[in-house]
C-alpha cells in the first residue's frame, strides 16, 4: 500500500475538512471574547471571607506553559508518528482532533467560569490587598483592590489550567493507548505506563492548583472531568476506541485502504477480461498455422468459414463449436461478474463496467440485478 503524505494527499483532506478549520477559528474568537468580558460579581459576605483568606502567590505551571504542553507537546507526537508511517490522514486528524478537544474545552470553561462567578480561595487578598475589610449595608464586599485581580478572583470554577491539561494531555493519552495498541488482549501491562504518563502530568498541573491556593479542590475537579470527556468525545469523531483492533488509526485511513482495493481487484478483473478476446486471436491464428481451420470468433459469428487441404466442415459442427464457445466466454463474465459481490459494498459500479464493455446478455443482467 502506497503512503498517504502530505504531499500527494495533504490538499485533498485539508479542502474536505475546511468547514471544521473555519470552525476552529470561530472557536478562537468566541474564547478569545469570553476571556475579556467580566465574570459575574457574586455577592461575598463578611462570614464567607473566612474560606478565602489564604495567601496570594503566583501560578506554579504559568499561563504560557499550558499550550505547549497541552497542544504542541501532542502536535510533536503526532508529527513523530508521521515521519515513521507517511500517513497525512492520522497526522491531520489528530491535529485537528487535539485542536478541537482544547478549544471547545476553552469555550465550556471560560462560559461557566463567567456565569458562576465563584471567588477565589485567595479573594480576600485580591479585593483588600491592605487587609482593611469594607463592606456595603447589605454586607457585600467593596473591593478597592487592583480591578484586574478583583476580575481573576471570580473565576475559580472551573479550573482552566486543569481543564486544558485533561483535554490536550487526555487526547494525547488515547492517542498513544491506540498507537501502542495497549488493549491488544495479549497482557502487556507495562505499556499503560505509557498511557498514563500523559494523565500523570496533568493530574499534577490539578494539584498545583489547589497548593497555589487558585482553585478549589471542586474546581479543578470539574476541570478534569470536562477536559477528559471533551477529549474522549473528539477523539471518537476521528479514531475507533483503542481496544479496538482497528484503533491504531483514523477511520478515514482504512476507508483509504478499502477504495485502494477496491480499484485494485476491479482493474484485475477487466485487465483479465480483456486478456480473452487477445488470447481467441491468438489460438485461431496458431490453428490456422498447424493446418486446423478453426476460425476466429469475428468469423464463427459473421457465418464465414476458411477451409484448409479442401476439406470443408459441416454446418453442425461449426454451429457446435460456436455455440461451445459463445458458452465459454459467457461462464467467464458470469464468474467474473460473481466476483463484485464478494466485497462489502453490493453495488459496485465496476459491475455496470463489466456488463456494458462486455455487452453481457439478459441471463449476467438479471444476475447482477439479483
Amino acid at each position: 500500500m502506497r503512503s498517504h503524505t502530505i504531499k500527494s494527499h495533504g490538499a485533498k483532506v485539508a479542502k474536505y475538512h475546511m468547514h471544521d478549520w473555519l470552525i476552529l477559528l470561530l472557536l478562537v474568537v468566541i474564547e478569545v471574547i469570553l476571556y475579556l468580558i467580566h465574570p459575574f460579581y457574586r455577592f461575598v459576605g463578611k462570614d464567607m471571607m473566612t474560606d478565602l483568606k489564604y495567601p496570594l502567590k503566583g501560578n506554579t505551571v504559568p499561563v504560557w506553559a499550558v499550550p505547549l504542553y497541552a497542544v504542541l507537546l501532542p502536535i510533536a507526537v503526532f508529527l513523530f508518528v508521521y515521519i515513521r508511517r507517511k500517513d497525512v490522514y492520522d497526522l491531520h486528524h489528530s491535529i485537528l482532533g487535539l485542536l478541537f478537544s482544547v478549544l471547545i474545552t476553552a469555550v465550556l470553561t471560560d462560559a461557566i467560569k463567567d456565569a458562576v462567578g465563584r471567588p477565589r480561595p485567595d479573594f480576600f487578598w485580591r479585593c483588600f490587598p491592605d487587609g482593611k475589610e469594607l463592606y456595603d449595608r447589605w454586607g457585600n464586599v467593596i473591593c478597592h483592590g487592583y480591578e484586574s485581580d478583583i476580575k481573576e478572583g471570580h473565576k475559580s470554577f472551573p479550573s482552566g489550567h486543569t481543564s486544558w491539561s485533561f483535554a490536550g494531555l487526555g487526547f494525547l493519552s488515547l492517542y498513544l493507548s491506540g498507537k501502542i495498541k495497549a488493549f491488544d488482549r495479549k497482557g502487556h501491562v507495562a505499556k499503560l505506563c505509557i498511557v498514563f504518563l500523559p494523565l500523570l502530568a496533568a493530574s499534577l498541573v490539578a494539584v498545583s492548583r489547589v497548593d497555589d491556593y487558585w482553585h478549589h479542590w471542586q474546581d479543578v475537579f470539574a476541570g478534569g472531568l470536562i477536559g477528559l470527556v471533551v477529549a474522549a468525545f473528539c477523539y471518537a469523531q476521528f479514531f475507533a476506541p483503542p481496544y479496538n483492533d482497528e484503533g491504531w488509526g483514523p477511520y478515514a485511513y482504512f476507508r483509504a485502504l478499502e477504495e485502494s482495493r477496491s480499484n485494485s481487484n476491479a482493474g484485475q478483473a477487466m485487465n483479465a477480461l480483456n486478456v480473452q478476446p487477445v488470447n481467441a486471436q491468438v489460438m485461431s491464428q496458431r490453428g490456422r498455422r498447424n493446418g486446423d481451420d478453426f476460425a476466429s470468433l469475428e468469423e464463427l459469428e459473421s457465418g464465414r468459414m476458411r477451409t484448409h487441404g479442401g476439406n470443408k466442415r459441416k454446418n453442425s459442427s461449426r454451429e457446435a463449436r460456436l455455440k461451445m464457445h459463445r458458452q465459454r466466454q459467457q461462464d467467464l463474465i458470469v464468474e467474473e461478474v460473481k466476483k463484485c459481490f464478494t466485497g462489502k459494498t453490493r453495488m459496485n459500479k465496476m459491475c455496470f463496467v463489466l456488463i456494458n464493455e462486455m455487452k453481457a446478455d439478459e441471463a449476467i443482467v438479471s444476475l447482477y440485478k439479483s
